[in-house]
């Protein structure tokens, strides 16, 4: 407010606008009083100069009526003067500078000077008010430059606490941006790692790759020379020589079946010569089990036996030893009726039971190590080929007409003498095992000699380096316990693979079909000629069965094959127990003769 009140004044009088006449000069003394009486406020000093401006300008205004000779107006002025003087008398008291009896009160200072005062002592006093004024206006100017610069400074602190506030946000957004960006830099060095990892990978992949190109372009013309080979005659010779093993344990499976009858009758003329009694039929049955299951007994022993034969004999020696078990037990059960001993049969049937076990591990493992990597899977089913042909061969001479006789079976059962005396004679001929040579006994030379003779050519190293390759991968394998088998999760489930493979063949019910099945045809209803004629379609069966799997086990493959045979089995299981509940619930006797004369064995 001091701004706006003193400074046009001011200006105004600097300038020389101010009107300031001598007639009238009494009515701003007081006012210049006021201001040269050192009141400090501002605000009073310009509304005293306006004041008394205000008086001096309205006392001109009234001066220069009068000088204009209107005289009938002298009252009315005269009037209005007293009035005008009563405006500034009030105005000043108002202002608190004249007090209520028209005296001025500026201040302890009064003034006792006259009307008549001369104009050069207010002149003087102008003159330091003007001092006082510009002064005072300094003052203010540097007061409001002060205020303007705390305004400012003020202005700028707020600012700087605003950028403070700002510069601390983005100082956290800066901290977070680092962590991220520090996060960024771990994951792409993670990713620069896999990178480099997926990298190597493809690198191996596509090594392996060419590896797999060489193999297979090597393969390719491995397979080509092997078709241009095929089966030598050596070869051929050194199969047909081995699987005589396993036509002897077809022959000894199936060769007790036939002569059931007559080898109970010389058991119960044995009992009644030792004791002077009949022998009951349990007994007699009893006996019987015996004599086919010692058999199974010695076969699971030989089969334990065979994998330390075979690396402490090799695979020819040990096929060779072991006839020396199959021509004695062939001998004991020959020789069972002369001897009038049914132990002898038990004896005899025992030890060909352990040549048999044994053949079932050495015959394998020689044809496998001797056979070309194309003909492998083909020639291996020539073991159950000889299998089967033995039960053929043992059902076919146990037949009535034959050696099925109370004199002839003796006959029968020591036959088994002729698959072990012409394996011991062929046998000899044949080389060792290659594989066994080179990775067993370390003999290179030897190897290459069996394997020249086997494929009837020189071009063996294909077979060496194959043979090579696979001791190598058996020295980086490292041995494992029976224990550490079982429980090993990744070596669990082909081990329960195997087993029920084996289980489901021997819970199959075909071994009580070998052993027994002319007592189940005979309490089926029929005679004991028919029941063995049966019991050789069954034989024949199998043999035919064989013949067809040959082909198909490279184009369907072994997992079909077993799926569609368990399958069958099953299927025809079912209608052999519906026919054994049938024939129980009706007795079918055949007149003169009853049906169910062994139906104790197979309770």
């Amino acid at each position: 407010m001091a701004k706006r009140t003193s400074l046009p004044l001011l200006r105004c009088y600097r300038s020389g606008e101010l009107p300031i006449e001598p007639v009238h000069h009494h009515q701003l003394r007081h006012s210049i009083r006021l201001v040269a009486g050192g009141v400090p406020e501002p605000g009073r000093v310009a509304g005293s100069l306006r004041a008394a401006y205000v008086a001096l300008y309205r006392s001109q205004s009234i001066d220069s009526q009068r000088s204009s000779g209107v005289d009938d107006g002298r009252s009315s002025s005269a009037q209005h003067s007293q009035h005008h003087r009563s405006s500034r008398a009030s105005s000043l008291k108002r202002s608190g500078y004249v007090g209520n009896d028209g005296t001025a009160s500026i201040g302890s200072r009064k003034s006792n000077r006259s009307d008549g005062e001369d104009e050069d002592s207010l002149r003087q006093l102008l003159i330091e008010l003007q001092k006082q004024v510009s002064v005072m206006s300094m003052n203010l100017s540097a007061k409001l430059d002060d205020l303007q610069r705390g305004d400012r400074h003020f202005e700028t602190t707020v600012a700087l606490c605003e950028i403070r506030t700002q510069l601390q946000e983005l100082t956290k957004s800066v901290e977070s941006c680092q962590t991220e960006v520090s996060e960024v830099k771990r994951d792409m060095v993670q990713i620069k790692h896999e990178l480099d990892t997926v990298q190597q990978v493809k690198e191996e992949i596509e090594e392996l790759r060419e590896y797999v190109d060489r193999l297979e372009e090597h393969t390719h013309r491995r397979k080509l020379r092997l078709l241009e080979q095929g089966l030598t005659f050596f070869l051929t010779y050194a199969i047909f020589a081995a699987v005589l093993g396993m036509l002897q344990f077809g022959y000894n499976t199936g060769v007790i079946n036939a002569p059931e009858v007559n080898i109970e009758n010389f058991m119960k003329d044995v009992y009644k010569d030792r004791y002077g009694e009949d022998i009951s039929e349990e007994f007699i049955q009893q006996l019987y089990s015996v004599a086919v299951s010692i058999f199974a007994i010695g076969g699971m022993l030989g089969g334990f036996s065979g994998g330390w034969m075979a690396n402490r004999f090799g695979r020819k020696g040990g096929l060779l030893l072991n006839n020396v078990l199959g021509i004695t037990g062939a001998c004991l059960m020959g020789f069972t009726k002369m001897s009038h001993s049914y132990e002898i049969l038990f004896l005899g049937r025992f030890i060909i039971g352990v040549n048999c076990g044994l053949n079932t591990s050495l015959v394998p493992m020689y044809i496998s190590e001797i056979a070309p990597l194309n003909l492998r899977g083909g020639l291996g089913t020539v073991n159950q080929l000889a299998v089967t042909v033995g039960l053929l061969l043992s059902q076919v001479l146990g037949i009535e007409q034959i050696l099925g006789t109370n004199d002839g079976w003796p006959v029968l059962l020591g036959l088994a003498i002729c698959p072990a005396l012409l394996q011991l004679i062929l046998l000899p001929i044949c080389p060792e095992s290659p594989r066994y040579l080179l990775i067993t006994k370390q003999w290179e030379e030897e190897a290459r000699k069996a394997l020249r003779r086997l494929r009837a050519s020189n071009q063996v190293e294909e077979d060496i380096e194959e043979m090579r390759a696979e001791e190598r991968a058996q020295q980086s394998e490292s041995s494992i316990s029976t224990i550490e088998l079982i429980c090993s999760p990744t070596l669990r489930a082909p081990l329960i693979i195997g087993i029920v493979m084996q289980l489901s063949q021997q819970f199959s019910g075909i071994n009580a079909v070998f052993y027994y099945s002319t007592s189940l045809f005979m309490s089926s209803g029929l005679t004991e000629e028919s029941a063995k004629f049966a019991t050789i379609g069954i034989g024949a069966i199998m043999v035919v069965m064989t013949l067809v799997s040959i082909p198909l086990m490279d184009r369907t493959g072994r997992r079909t094959l077993h799926l569609y045979g368990l399958g069958g089995m099953f299927i025809f299981s079912i209608f052999i127990t519906i026919s054994f509940l049938i024939k129980a619930s009706f007795s079918i006797v055949i007149p003169n003769k009853p049906i169910c004369k062994t139906n104790t064995a197979l309770r």
